[in-house]
Parts: structure tokens; C-alpha cells; sequence
């Protein structure tokens, strides 16, 4: 496997893990409704273009040995002005889970958050979505829950999950 940066032009291939991903990782938590309105809230072209650039958020794309992107990860360094990198985004392709992808990403993201002097890396996590989890497994703590209203009334009902890193 292979991790690299993404690029903007690589916004089509983060959309469709996204596209993929999604209603299999949320169809029995979220709304039809809500789930497509959260995909085109965080995952249109716009939303991902305006992550990329503006917001300054940073991608990784995990690529197998064909070539074929299986993963990304979304992440932002120093979120909100702390030591801290915030995992926005980790979803890999259904048929690739299981194989120690996921596992692989984090790891990257850590790398980087370490490469930069974060102490922490710190996510949300839907409070029924069984990858809360996964993510204990790796090291992560719930630190609060917390309900963010995202429009249309919806909202997202979290966990905020933090690892150390020091």
C-alpha cells in the first residue's frame, strides 16, 4: 500500500470512496435524508475543493499495489489554534476493509501530526457508529459527547475522541 498527498485533482476519487462508503457505514444510523444531504454537505466537489484549499485541510489517498485508490484520510494540523491534529475524514472502499488499510492511514496521519509537534490527534465519531470502537483499539479515549447542529434539521450526535501522542 501506498499513501500519498492528494491533490485537487484528485477530489473526483476522494467523492466516489465517499460515495461508497458511506451508506455502508451509516445506513443504519442515519436518515436516506440525512445521509445524502451530509454527503453533498462534506463530500461535493465545492465542499471538498474549499477543505483542500481555504480550510486547509490535508488528504492522504492510500493506493493498492495496482494502483487503485482504496482510502483517504482528511486531516488539519494545529485544529483551533492547539497542539492538536483533528481527524476529519478516514473512510476506506467497503471490499478494502479488514486488511489493515484503516490501520495504515491512521498511522500516517500520525506520523504527520508527530512531524509538526501536535500532542494530540482528536475526532468525531457518531455516538451509535460501531468504528468508536475500532478507534479504542488504536488508543483513542471518548473525551465529551456533543451535538452540532449541521442545518436542515439534522444534527450530529458525537463522540469526541482524542489520542495522545506524547
Amino acid at each position: 500500500m501506498i499513501a500519498r498527498e492528494a491533490q485537487l485533482t484528485d477530489v473526483a476519487v476522494i467523492r466516489a470512496i465517499a460515495l461508497a462508503a458511506w451508506p455502508v457505514a451509516y445506513s443504519a444510523i442515519l436518515s436516506p435524508g440525512q445521509l445524502a444531504y451530509m454527503l453533498e454537505l462534506m463530500y461535493s466537489e465545492t465542499a471538498l475543493k474549499e477543505q483542500m484549499g481555504s480550510k486547509g485541510h490535508r488528504f492522504l489517498l492510500l493506493d493498492n499495489e495496482a494502483g487503485r485508490s482504496i482510502g483517504f484520510a482528511g486531516f488539519e494540523h494545529r485544529y483551533a489554534n492547539r497542539t492538536s491534529t483533528r481527524l476529519h475524514k478516514l473512510y476506506l472502499l467497503p471490499d478494502a476493509k479488514g486488511a489493515g488499510n484503516g490501520t495504515a492511514l491512521l498511522n500516517w496521519v500520525e506520523q504527520a501530526a508527530r512531524a509538526v509537534g501536535d500532542a494530540r490527534i482528536e475526532l468525531n465519531v457518531n455516538r451509535f457508529n460501531p468504528s468508536k470502537g475500532w478507534y479504542k483499539g488504536r488508543g483513542f479515549r471518548i473525551e465529551r459527547d456533543e451535538v452540532i447542529d449541521i442545518g436542515h434539521g439534522y444534527v450530529m450526535d458525537d463522540h469526541v475522541m482524542v489520542k495522545d501522542l506524547r
